[in-house]
Parts: structure tokens; C-alpha cells; sequence
């Protein structure tokens, strides 16, 4: 672990917290969404949701509908949902699964599972009607580590440039085998880069997790990723062969192949919309979807080793009934952050020694919107 960096106070002795505008506007919301949500990799879920053949769901980015699926040769594919006759929304479940093809509820356009137009009624007495040139619009898509990733930009930046520091940086989690045993969406009444910034540090955790700093001690945080669109770092758990759970033990069968990942917990943000929470025996991820620039809703998804399931000693409300208690803690400072800072008072504030990596997060944000 020696390469590995204490949090210090390198670049927060002069950083404060951003501006109000930045937390209430709703024409900085507005260009955060184009800015940012529609032109940077998205994270739209696991490839778990969509373990089958014809399997999908419906995530919404930036207002855009888009269809997930798997195709038949089990290949993941995206397309906006919209058809390619007169626009109209083809799939109105969240989730589901299709059989041999996908049909607009309209008019009967019928595409492929690879999505190709397939059958489109009468439109053979159509002079010059070609199907191939109706094809689903693709959405562009990556898969990393088993996370399916979404860009709605034109051309986006290349996922392999984009995602370069986290390439191979954690393939001894399995993450790509992982299942999640549940999910709870919470709605919480902040702006979305609170959720961030209160996530990145553990300043906080004595008074609002009492429960979680008997666990692990907040103040032994070191980061090794702490510029850029990627941050965070590990902390020790106290019980040797622990874990974060009601009972303080482990859960379920270990989810990487490092024994050194035994006694520790991995905090790790990905800029803009995924929290990713790696701890011996299973993994937490967050999906963050801002609403509004006061309002955001968060899918949070807990990842266990395939087999685990169906052990005798397998017990994952263990380890959500421990985070979803610690994540209403959470939203409820955000919210009480949310309610101050729009106060006709609030001021930017110093960040601490402690918050050098919310600090990193506001620089990366700026930089993006193009604020600096």
C-alpha cells in the first residue's frame, strides 16, 4: 500500500466551497446537464440487469429515453427509444424482456433485437423506401467492468482515453460477475454535487455516523486517485476479517482475489453520476440522476459474489439495512446543506485538511463546465 497517498491538505489551504449559484441556479442546471450529462460517459447500470437474451431496461439521461438491452448473440446494445417513423416512444417499461423484436406501439414498425427495421407496414408502396436506412438510432456504449456506460454526445471522447486511470484497476474484484440482491431508490431534496462532495469525505462521519465510525476510523483515509475525474481512496476496517454491516462481521463469500483487500473498504468517485463502494465481502454502487438543481434521485445497488447465493451463511440485509441506514444519515445533511447554503447569508467556506478530496471534485466540475 505504499503507493498510496495520505489526505492532506495539498491544494485546500486556499479552497473553499462553490458559490451559491452553483446549487440553486437553474440556468447553471440547465448547462450542467448539456454540459456535462449529455457529453461525458454515464453510468446506466450493470450488466446483471440484463443477464438473457432480449433482456432490457429503460434508463433516462439527461430527459432522453434510451433502451438497454441484450441482443441475441448476448451482445449489450443501446438505442435511443424512440421510432424511426414518426418519433414516437417504442418502450414504455422500465424493464422487461423482448422476444424476437421490438414493436412501436403506433404503427406497427418492427425492428431487430440488433436494432434493424425489420417490418414496416405498406411502407413497400413507398417509392424508394429502404429499411436499412431506418435502423434504431444507436446511443454510444462501453462496458467497464461490467458497468454499462452511456455518452450522448456526437463523437465522445474515446471510452479507453476517457477511463484510462481505472483500466485493469480493479479486475480482481469480479465486478463483472457480481449480482445485486437489492435495490433502493431514494429521492433526496439536495443538489446533486453535494451527494458528491459529502460522499468524498469522512470530516463528517463521528457526528452524523457514530454507527460507522466504530467500524472504521475516519481519520486513517488515504487516497491514491485524488485529481481528475476519479477520486478517492481506501480505509481500514477495525475487525480484522470485518466488514461495514449491522453485526460488524462479513456477509458473504469474498468479492476479490487480494487477500490485502481483506480489512479495508474502497471509496471511489466517477465523475459525474456513479459512487463505487468496494468492500471485502460485496460491493455498493450509487447512481446519481440530478432532477433539478435542488433534487436528486439515487439508485443504490448492492453486488454480491454469484456464489454466494443460496449459502447458508449468505445474509445481504446485513450489509443494506447497515447503508441504508447510513445513507439516510447522508441524505439528510445534504439536505440541511441544501437549505443553508440557499440562505440569502451562506458565503463559500474554508474546506478542511480533511476535504482535500470535495475540493478536487469542485476543481474537476469547474473545469468541465469550463468555469475555471
Amino acid at each position: 500500500m505504499s503507493t498510496f497517498h495520505k489526505t492532506a491538505a495539498t491544494h485546500t489551504h486556499d479552497a473553499k466551497t462553490l458559490p451559491q449559484r452553483y446549487f440553486t441556479s437553474p440556468e447553471i442546471f440547465a448547462e450542467e446537464m448539456e454540459r456535462i450529462f449529455a457529453q461525458h460517459w454515464i453510468c446506466a447500470g450493470h450488466q446483471s440487469k440484463i443477464p438473457n437474451p432480449g433482456d432490457f431496461f429503460v434508463p433516462k439521461v439527461t430527459g432522453e429515453s434510451l433502451i438497454i438491452l441484450r441482443d441475441r448473440r448476448g451482445e449489450i446494445r443501446g438505442f435511443y427509444n424512440v421510432c424511426r417513423h414518426r418519433g414516437t416512444r417504442i418502450c414504455e417499461r422500465s424493464h422487461g424482456q423482448f422476444h424476437e423484436s421490438i414493436q412501436c406501439p403506433y404503427h406497427a414498425w418492427t425492428y431487430g433485437l440488433d436494432g434493424r427495421l425489420i417490418g414496416a407496414p405498406h411502407m413497400s408502396q413507398s417509392e424508394g423506401f429502404d429499411k436499412t436506412q431506418h435502423s434504431l438510432h444507436t446511443v454510444n456504449l462501453a462496458i467497464w467492468e461490467g458497468f454499462i456506460f452511456v455518452n450522448l454526445a456526437p463523437a465522445p471522447e474515446p471510452f479507453a482515453l476517457a477511463f484510462a486511470p481505472l483500466i485493469n484497476k480493479f479486475s480482481h474484484w469480479n465486478l463483472p460477475k457480481l449480482k445485486s440482491a437489492k435495490r433502493i431508490e431514494y429521492t433526496v431534496a439536495a443538489n446533486w454535487k453535494l451527494i458528491f462532495e459529502n460522499y468524498s469525505e469522512c470530516y463528517h462521519c463521528p457526528l452524523v455516523h457514530p454507527t460507522l465510525a466504530k467500524l472504521t476510523p475516519y481519520d486513517q483515509a488515504e487516497n491514491d486517485l485524488y485529481e481528475g475525474a476519479f477520486l478517492g481512496g481506501f480505509m481500514p476496517i477495525r475487525k480484522n476479517g470485518g466488514s461495514l454491516t449491522m453485526s460488524g462481521n462479513s456477509c458473504a463469500l469474498p468479492v476479490s482475489e487480494k487477500d490485502a483487500d481483506d480489512d479495508l473498504v474502497y471509496y471511489y468517485s466517477i465523475f459525474p453520476n456513479m459512487l463505487l463502494s468496494m468492500h471485502p465481502d460485496y460491493v455498493m454502487a450509487h447512481l446519481i440522476w440530478p432532477q433539478a438543481p435542488d433534487r436528486a434521485s439515487i439508485f443504490c445497488d448492492w453486488y454480491f459474489h454469484p456464489e454466494a447465493f443460496g449459502r447458508d451463511d449468505f445474509n445481504p440485509n446485513d450489509a443494506v439495512e447497515f447503508w441504508d441506514m447510513t445513507n439516510k444519515q447522508d441524505w439528510h445533511v445534504c439536505e440541511l446543506s441544501q437549505q443553508g447554503l440557499s440562505s440569502r447569508r451562506y458565503q463559500p467556506g474554508p474546506y478542511s485538511p480533511r476535504e482535500s478530496i470535495p475540493a478536487a471534485f469542485d476543481r474537476e466540475y469547474l473545469r468541465v463546465l469550463e468555469e475555471t
